[in-house]
């Protein structure tokens, strides 16, 4: 059957005007529409905060369920019934503060959740305190002086937990956003998608540098695989490697051609040249990756549990309760 992105669409979402969710929202209509899954074979699950409402506006089933728990639920939900398609959607303080271990875990078991954090550095429900990803010295109402914390950065937490498959998009960059999610739903295991956005109300700006079309072209590279690690806006520059780092060159300068240039290779099982991507930007002078950065195939806990199940199930004697029952002595009471 052919949806459109209308038939996912359900209420009026209750969210500042302006804010990401409303971006994010959007994309995962039509993503979800594109993708094709049925509704009724579809589950959104989420914990507690403003990204965590985004079940309400869903035409799926759903579950907004308690705070940094999403994950579990959505590892339940996955493991009881694994024909269904499972979307779990966290911000950076329910997914990474008190929901961080299930994060780790459902990373490391490689469970088939497609995982969505969107990331605006701060805990915007709860009116302003600094979340696990707002960086050293932001102000706050929890931290007025500067927090004296360093920030999580979910692609190293990501990579650490053996994770499989990590990308980033930004909010308002609507394309984008529905290529990495429809990659996510293709990549089998747990796919965690960074989805960069603004709080207008507590934390605006926190990503401008790329919110923008034209702040994309300066400040982003958009990486796929297979192709050259090009970026500029006029695709001038290009990344090489230089000893264990990675190096801005200029194409046409020094000799540099496109050959010299590295190629993207999201599939590579050795993850370091993935996570030097996944962790540029931020002051560093190189340009903030968005698109797949990693996709390996690996095999996934649920369709690991159920053939474990079935493999027990076929050396056993019995195979429900009343043959349970007959393998034991049996009296008949008259």
């Amino acid at each position: 059957m052919n949806y459109t992105a209308q038939d996912f669409k359900k209420g009026q979402p209750r969210w500042c005007p302006g804010c990401g969710d409303h971006f994010f929202l959007a994309s995962l209509h039509k993503a979800m529409a594109e993708i094709g899954v049925d509704p009724w074979n579809t589950a959104v699950i989420s914990g507690i905060g403003c990204s965590s409402r985004l079940p309400h506006y869903m035409a799926t089933y759903g579950m907004n369920t308690i705070h940094g728990r999403a994950a579990a639920i959505a590892t339940g939900a996955k493991v009881a019934n694994p024909n269904l398609t499972v979307w779990q959607v966290s911000g950076d303080g329910d997914g990474l503060a008190i929901g961080g271990n299930h994060f780790i875990h459902a990373n490391r078991r490689n469970i088939n959740l497609n995982m969505i954090l969107l990331n605006n550095r701060i805990y915007g429900l709860t009116k302003g305190q600094y979340s696990p990803t707002s960086p050293r010295g932001f102000v706050s109402k929890s931290s007025p002086y500067g927090t004296v914390e360093d920030p999580f950065r979910p692609a190293e937490l990501c990579f650490g937990a053996r994770g499989h498959f990590f990308a980033r998009a930004v909010a308002t960059d609507a394309p984008a956003t529905v290529e990495v999610l429809k990659a996510a739903y293709q990549h089998k295991g747990a796919s965690v998608c960074e989805i960069l956005q603004n709080c207008v109300i507590f934390n605006n700006g926190t990503h401008d540098s790329v919110y923008t079309k034209e702040g994309r072209a300066k400040n982003a590279i958009y990486v796929e695989h297979g192709k050259p690690l090009i970026f500029g806006e006029n695709n001038e520059f290009g990344l090489i490697q230089e000893g264990f780092g990675l190096k801005i060159v200029e194409i046409g300068k020094n000799g540099i051609t496109e050959k010299d240039i590295l190629v993207h290779d999201a599939h590579c099982e050795d993850n370091t040249l993935q996570l030097k991507l996944a962790l540029m930007g931020n002051g560093d002078g190189f340009p903030i990756a968005l698109g797949v950065i990693r996709d390996v195939e690996a095999p996934t806990y649920d369709e690991s549990v159920t053939s474990q199940i079935e493999e027990v199930k076929a050396s056993k004697k019995y195979h429900n309760f009343a043959e349970l029952l007959e393998t034991n002595d049996i009296w008949e009471v008259k």
